[in-house]
């Protein structure tokens, strides 16, 4: 009984009440009997800016034709996953019939990404707390994760930009370094940096 209520204190930390009720959303759909006021009362409560009130109730008379038609096609009364049931509208021409129930469709399936996008952010963190943790102070290690893990943004930056953005800025907004300190001795630099090797 105490693995049990472990497993599902584990579900609960992991799945948020609304990413449950999403995945119950798109269960639903795929599943024979398609309950018609569960899935328009999701919509209603997680969608509210993606469907208008006439669009809403467009969507019921639409579940209402795809589930009779789900039952007589045999296409689609083999799909499993709301991925296939996407793809099987498109390939069979359905999706023109059935826009709104293929809206529902991929609004559902951004859902994983949204938590592979977390799930990728904390692997970063494991790999930067692990490898880098002790060379590096909070700020820098905050730096470098928001790189690692947006590294489609990052790549798009280009070095010669940034150094002309910055040559850019107002005198009192750079950054200079004035004293370096080497072997307990204070030297004053002007404006120039100087790489002193031990």
């Amino acid at each position: 009984m105490e693995t049990l209520d472990k497993q599902i204190h584990e579900l609960d930390c992991r799945f948020s009440e609304q990413s449950i009720e999403l995945l119950s959303l798109g269960s639903t759909l795929c599943s024979k009997k398609i309950n018609i006021d569960h899935i328009v009362l999701l919509v209603e409560k997680y969608y509210p800016t993606d469907f208008t009130e006439q669009e809403r109730n467009q969507l019921v008379c639409q579940l209402e034709t795809f589930q009779v038609e789900r039952i007589n096609n045999a296409k689609l009364s083999e799909v499993s996953t709301l991925s296939d049931l996407c793809q099987t509208l498109v390939e069979t021409g359905k999706n023109s019939m059935y826009d709104l129930v293929e809206t529902v469709c991929r609004l559902l399936l951004t859902l994983p990404v949204s938590t592979a996008t977390t799930e990728r952010g904390f692997s970063a963190m494991k790999i930067f707390k692990n490898h880098l943790r002790n060379k590096m102070s909070d700020e820098n290690l905050a730096n470098s994760m928001v790189i690692y893990i947006e590294k489609e943004i990052a790549d798009k930056f280009d070095s010669e930009s940034i150094i002309e953005e910055f040559k850019g800025l107002k005198e009192k907004a750079r950054f200079r370094l004035r004293k370096v300190e080497i072997r307990n001795a204070t030297y004053c630099l002007d404006d120039q940096i100087f790489l002193y090797s031990a």
